[in-house]
Formats: C-alpha cells, sequence, structure tokens
C-alpha cells in the first residue's frame, strides 16, 4: 500500500486493515520458521505496510485532537 491510498482510507479502515496485515505477517513468521516461505522479501514489504499505517493512525489522531 502507497502513503496515498492509506490516507484516503477512515481510521477505522485502517485499524482494521493494521489487523489484518498483522495476522498475514504472523503467518508469514511462522512459515518462515518452518522453511515453507520462498518469497522472504514480503515479510520486510508488511512490515513497512505496518509502520507506515501506524504512522498515518498517529498523524490522524494527532490532527482530530488538536
Amino acid at each position: 500500500m502507497t502513503s496515498k491510498e492509506i490516507r484516503d482510507l477512515a481510521p477505522a479502515e485502517i485499524t482494521t486493515k493494521l489487523a489484518d496485515i498483522r495476522a498475514e505477517l504472523l503467518q508469514l513468521r511462522l512459515k518462515k520458521n518452518t522453511g515453507q516461505v520462498e518469497k522472504t522479501h514480503t515479510i520486510r514489504a508488511l512490515r513497512k505496510d505496518v509502520a507506515r499505517l501506524e504512522t498515518i493512525l498517529n498523524q490522524k489522531k494527532a490532527a482530530k485532537a488538536a
């Protein structure tokens, strides 16, 4: 996901997307430990998506509070 796509989402949608990505990340980590993941770069991409989602969510919360 790009930052622009994330900024267009509502905070509730960001929260649900964040939960989905974290669950997917957990599954990939478990598969990696058992040696079943071929594309390990997806783990890094998901971690970056989580960071983007959290950053934009915090920015929206701060803007709402101000």
